[in-house]
């Protein structure tokens, strides 16, 4: 069985659970509140996901949802575990992003005991999914992506760019760039996506790959310019900047999703109640509302579509993992 394969079976698990409920187990679900892991600190893309939905789940389930942003580790390996071993009870939530699945994988590449697996955890129900977007400060003297290309390629290694952490997806979002253009950039590691943010507001870094929403507030702000995205098709909250593939770069697509997820061995009634509480969520004028004016448009899935999702990319992106290779 190669890699796809795995991952496919992997994902399939939790739904293969789900068809043996254990109604006394969830009888009363919720009967205290809920916590809702956020594997990074505030101001990144899970924690831009988590809050609007964890108010919606509130009012929706009847008991506080509170958001805990625990981060730690590369790229929210600390909060992902955590979360793994969390007593499958649905009184632990994970609000987390697409290095998920990477992550495990560095931890093999580096001969590193490995924090979690993904069959831990079952998809509940994917909420945001934004391309990647490579942002400067203002008064950076690139206008173009291929002026900071260029750039790059005179002064190999000097350029520095922020990530949340090795391995993470804004790191290997712009390793995947740098790849693809021939070029050699700094790697900067911080805590996640918010901290990143602000070291490259302050000038400790030069360059940035985040979520369209975590951008927009700085941009709209005139401080910050987006110079490349890095989807397949251009996007509404910035439909002037280019995307990489149209610009010659092909290799380079990737994605900040956000989804939540509960422990795969979590009872199918209670899975049952959480998706159908998402579901309610992702179609609440409210939430849909706040996504909008950030940037990030809903990009819901339920389970069975979601857990396809996260195969399909969890492989795309561990192979461009091993193709980094090992990078500090």
């Amino acid at each position: 069985m190669d890699r796809r394969d795995l991952l496919r079976a992997v994902a399939a698990l939790p739904l293969l659970r789900a068809a043996s409920p254990d109604q006394a187990f969830a009888q009363g679900y919720p009967a205290r509140n809920i916590t809702m892991i956020v594997p990074f600190p505030a101001g990144g893309q899970a924690d831009l996901a988590a809050r609007p939905v964890a108010m919606a789940l509130e009012r929706i389930l009847g008991k506080p949802v509170i958001v805990d942003n625990r981060a730690g580790g590369g790229g929210g390996s600390v909060g992902n575990a955590a979360a793994a071993r969390a007593e499958p009870d649905g009184y632990t939530l994970l609000m987390t992003l697409s290095s998920l699945a990477v992550l495990p994988e560095a931890d093999r590449l580096f001969d590193r005991p490995v924090a979690y697996e993904v069959s831990q955890f079952m998809p509940i129900a994917r909420v945001l999914a934004d391309p990647t977007l490579l942002a400067v400060p203002v008064s950076a003297p690139w206008k173009t992506a291929q002026d900071f290309i260029e750039d790059a390629k005179k002064r190999p290694g000097q350029i520095t760019y922020g990530s949340s952490g090795p391995y993470g997806t804004l790191h290997v979002a712009m390793e995947m760039f740098a790849n693809s253009a021939g070029i050699k950039l700094l790697h900067v590691p911080f805590r996640g996506a918010g901290p990143a943010l602000t070291a490259l507001l302050s000038g400790t870094v030069q360059a940035i790959a985040a979520a369209p929403g975590t951008l927009k507030p700085q941009v709209d702000d005139g401080k910050l310019r987006v110079l490349g995205n890095c989807g397949a098709r251009r996007i509404a909250s910035f439909p002037e900047v280019p995307t990489f593939q149209e610009l010659g770069y092909k290799d380079v697509e990737m994605y900040i999703w956000a989804g939540l997820f509960a422990q795969s061995s979590l009872p199918a009634p209670i899975a049952t109640r959480l998706r159908e509480a998402m579901a309610q969520v992702m179609t609440s004028p409210d939430v849909l509302k706040t996504f909008e004016a950030s940037g990030s448009l809903v990009a819901y899935q339920d389970a069975p579509e979601f857990s396809r999702f996260v195969a399909d990319d969890s492989a795309r992106l561990i192979a461009a993992v091993k193709k980094i290779g090992r990078v500090e």
